[in-house]
Order: C-alpha cells, then sequence, then structure tokens
C-alpha cells in the first residue's frame, strides 16, 4: 500500500521524485493553488505563466509535467488543474482537492515519492488530499508480472508498474492531533477502499463464496471483528431459500456471512446489508453475449460492506455495526432454478422466480430478514441491483431507496458530502401490484418501466416493521470500464464505502436522528 506522511517541510527542501501543485482557472489566466508559494519562488513567481506557455489552462482534472527550477530539491513539477478559482473568501471544496490529488498521483506511477502542494493548512483540506492521492495511486497488479516462460532466458521480467510508493502532503501539522486523526482516518478509509477493488477486481475463478469468506474471515481476525459464516448445509436447514434458490446451479454454493464489530460504548446499531453474486451468468434466463463479461463486478455491494466494516474496526467508531455479505454464484447447473419455481424465503413467504436473472433481490430478501431479527437502529442494503437504474441515472449516480424520507435525504446529503454522487429515488405505491403473483406470496420481477423502483418495492418487503431501511442500488458506478478519471480507477470502484463510513461516523455521535 502507499505510505502516507504529512509535513511542515518546505516544498523546495523536500527529496522527492515531484512536486505536486495546484492550478486553477482565474479571470486572466490560470492561477496557483494556495501550497504552491515556495515552487513558484523557485521559478521567480513565475511558474503559472510557464504552465500557460505550455498550454495549462487550470482545467479540472488537467496535468501538466514541467522540470523543476534550481532550488528544488525534486527534479519534476506537475501542476494538476482545479478548475475555476474560488473568490478570495472562499476555498477549494473538499471533492475538488479529492480528485486533483488523485489525479496527480496516477500520473507518478512508479515514482517512489511526491510532495503534494496543494491546499493542505485545514484539517479538512489536508484530509481531502491524502485520501484523493491514496485512492488515485491504486492499481491491480495481482495477476500481472508472472514469468514468460517463452521469453529468451537473458530477458528480465520487470512486471508492472507500481503505485506511487509514499504520498507527503506538505503545509499539514504532523503534530497536531486533528491533523493525525485526519491522516489516519485517510489511510483506513481508502485502504479499505482499496481493499474492497481488489475483491470486484479478482476473477471469479479465484473469488467465489466460499474464497470470499474466507478472505472475511481473516479479515475478522485481524481486526476484532466477530465472523459467523453459514454454509450450505446451514443455509438449507435454516429455510434460507433465496440464497440456496440462486445458488443451487453452482459448483461453489452459496454462503451467508455475518460480521459484527461492537463498541463497548455503543449506543447504536447499523447494519449493512450487501449483495454479492461473485459471477452472475443469469442462470436458466442467461444474459446475451456481451453482458457477461464484467459480471465478476455483481459483488460490490458485499465488497462496499465488507470495506465498511473493518474500516469502523480500525477508527475505533462508538457504533456496532454488522455487515452481512449474502455470497452466491448463479449459475446455469443442471439443479438450477427455473422460471416458474417457487421458492419459499427465510421470512417465511414464498416467492414465484419468473427470471432467474433478478437474483440479486433473491438473496438480498433473505439476507434482510435475518439482520432485522437483531433489531438494529437502521438498515442500509448496497447492490448492483439493476440496469434500469444505470439507464435512469447513469454510470456514475447511485440511487438511494429508503422506508423513511428522513433517512433517505440523510444518506444523500452524506453522500454529496464525502463527493459520491447519489440521487433519491421514490418507491410509488402503485408499482407493487406488478408483483402479484397467482401461484405465491410475491413474484421477483413486476412492471419492467421503473424496474430499478421495483427492485426497491420487493426488498422493503423483507424489513422487519418499525426498522428504518435504505437501498443503494450501485449498478452505475461499482465497475468503472473507462478511462480513469480524478482517483476513480479503471475496474472496481468501491463505490458507497465512503457514504457508508461516514454514516457510521454520524451514527457514532449521535447526529442521525
Amino acid at each position: 500500500m502507499t505510505a502516507l506522511t504529512l509535513s511542515t517541510a518546505g516544498a523546495a527542501t523536500l527529496r522527492a521524485d515531484a512536486l505536486v501543485v495546484g492550478l486553477a482557472k482565474g479571470s486572466k489566466g490560470p492561477v496557483l493553488a494556495p501550497g504552491a508559494e515556495a515552487v513558484d519562488k523557485a521559478f521567480d513567481g513565475k511558474l503559472a505563466a510557464v504552465l500557460e506557455t505550455l498550454g495549462a489552462t487550470g482545467a479540472e482534472g488537467e496535468l501538466t509535467k514541467v522540470p523543476a527550477a534550481g532550488g528544488l530539491k525534486a527534479p519534476v513539477v506537475v501542476a494538476v488543474g482545479l478548475g475555476t478559482a474560488p473568490d478570495s473568501n472562499d476555498a477549494y471544496d473538499s471533492e475538488t482537492l479529492r480528485r486533483a490529488a488523485g489525479v496527480a498521483a496516477r500520473a507518478l506511477t512508479g515514482a517512489k515519492k511526491a510532495g503534494f502542494a496543494l491546499p493542505a493548512a485545514t484539517v479538512e483540506d489536508a484530509g481531502a488530499v491524502a485520501e484523493g492521492a491514496l485512492l488515485g495511486a491504486y492499481a491491480f497488479t495481482a495477476y500481472q508480472g508472472g514469468e514468460n516462460k517463452l521469453a529468451p532466458k537473458s530477458a528480465k521480467n520487470t512486471g508492472p508498474k507500481l503505485p506511487l510508493a509514499e504520498v507527503t502532503v506538505l503545509g499539514a501539522k504532523p503534530r497536531d492531533k486533528a491533523f493525525k486523526a485526519a491522516a489516519e482516518r485517510a489511510v483506513a478509509v481508502a485502504e479499505e477502499i482499496n481493499r474492497a477493488r481488489d475483491l470486484i477486481n479478482t476473477p471469479p475463478n479465484d473469488l467465489y463464496p466460499e474464497s470470499f469468506a474466507a478472505v472475511a474471515t481473516a479479515a475478522g481476525k485481524e481486526h476484532g471483528i466477530k465472523v459467523q459464516v453459514l454454509d450450505e448445509k446451514a443455509l438449507v436447514k435454516g429455510g434460507y431459500g433465496g440464497l440456496i434458490g440462486v445458488g443451487q446451479g453452482a459448483v461453489h454454493g452459496p454462503r451467508l456471512v455475518k460480521l459484527a464489530y461492537t463498541h463497548p460504548k455503543a449506543e447504536k446499531t447499523l447494519a449493512l446489508v450487501g449483495k454479492g453474486i461473485t459471477y452472475d451468468s443469469g442462470g436458466i434466463s442467461l444474459k446475451p453475449a456481451g453482458h457477461n463479461e464484467t459480471m465478476k463486478c455483481d459483488m460490490s455491494g458485499a465488497a462496499a460492506v465488507f470495506a465498511t466494516v473493518v474500516a469502523a474496526s480500525r477508527l475505533g467508531l462508538r457504533v456496532n455495526v454488522t455487515g452481512w455479505l449474502a455470497l452466491a454464484e448463479n449459475m446455469p447447473g443442471g439443479n438450477a432454478t427455473r422460471p416458474g419455481d417457487v421458492l419459499r424465503m427465510y421470512s417465511g413467504k414464498t416467492v414465484e422466480v419468473l427470471n432467474t436473472d433478478a437474483e440479486g433481490r433473491l438473496v438480498l430478501a433473505d439476507a434482510l430478514t435475518r439482520a432485522s431479527e437483531e433489531a438494529p437502529d437502521a438498515i442500509v442494503d448496497v447492490a448492483t441491483l439493476t440496469g434500469a437504474m444505470v439507464l435512469a441515472l447513469g454510470n456514475r449516480t447511485f440511487g438511494i431507496m429508503a422506508n423513511d424520507d428522513a433517512f433517505r435525504t440523510s444518506i444523500h446529503e452524506i453522500a454529496e458530502e464525502v463527493g459520491e454522487a447519489s440521487w433519491p429515488m421514490p418507491l410509488p405505491a402503485d408499482l407493487r401490484k406488478g408483483m402479484d403473483s397467482p401461484t405465491a406470496d410475491i413474484a421477483n420481477m413486476g412492471e419492467r418501466m421503473g424496474g430499478g423502483l421495483v427492485a426497491g418495492l420487493f426488498l422493503k418487503e423483507f424489513v422487519g416493521e418499525g426498522i428504518a431501511w435504505a437501498h443503494l442500488d450501485i449498478a452505475g458506478p461499482a465497475f468503472h470500464e473507462g478511462a480513469p478519471y480524478g482517483y476513480t480507477p479503471k475496474g472496481g470502484t468501491g463505490s458507497s464505502v465512503r457514504t457508508l463510513v461516514r454514516l457510521a461516523e454520524l451514527t457514532a455521535a449521535g447526529d442521525l436522528g
């Protein structure tokens, strides 16, 4: 993992491979952001002019490299665009700094150390720069750099370029308790997001329910989290019809994993439920060609829940956080559930399966019922649940549904605060009728239009009475297929982890109802 240090050392004296400064769009051309003063001095106050000559404008995400001037110990200066410069009385917002730091960190892949001379005079700014740099420095290299047996013996296997090894945030106060806490938080949250990204990016021949459960168990031992794993026999005995029904067509059987982080002074309990379909073929309702290649990411919700529970433990939050990972492979084997089959869920309700590719709601339903039995103060489930939500909100925004408008609003505000794009969605009662079944209590499909909302209504049926519940459909932002941007890599993103961690923090502080 990339190391993080805070430093009050001047940028001019820092020995590093590069210095990162911020450049913004001013009314008369690009202007340097606070933090770059020492670097600018080395350029005789002309760094902005030099960058402009090279075509830099300060546009958000823009990156320009120049050789360092005399007097700087680092050989390269990296200017990253921050967008329009704020008014003199305003500060750069945290998300702008987070993204800029991520852009710079990605550009410095292979470097050993970089000094980030971005605005970091406040605790919030320093934390944002640190978090963005650590997230931007991510790379998934587990399957790269193997020995090529066909290459000449004289050929040297250099392997993949490793991420930036060390981030030094300049202008921060390493001995100040608040700054130290912000740095520790940035490390814990970023490392757990990157752990979630690793899981999402792991190919499904290596990540399946049993192996995912083993990863969770090992992390539990490391971080003092109690882990319980229910295998196929326990799920059958317990009557978990949704998990068994989805997983019975696969060689790798389903699992329900419970992770429990507890704090001795906690007054609230937050339950998180994650969809963990480690591979989704669609089952008997097989997905068409072109829709299977990224289905290793269908466990992104479970990865987010897992990462959040571990982060809560690492941060020692004064709240009990229980994670439920509903893990299964959805495969079209000879024993697979067929369209028309009826499953008896853990709740006792029966579900007519009209489409086996609407499987996520089935495993979540069992986990939601089980989580409700412990009477938490709130439940949030996270899932790459519907293509309909992607059609509605695009690839970068997740939808939020809830049985409580105030709770939905709170989560939306939290997501915006931490820089995760989201949008509150309704649960229209009239769409419930479309799931009426002549055979069972409910069908797993309803009207095609508003399919993301129909899925939310289905899940609502399995939440315990009187428990505040929210559903995050992260189908769009969970897996990024385009070019990297900001601190977002290609592949698994770790979407919703920051929202869930902040939710846990506010719950611990008693600031959330």
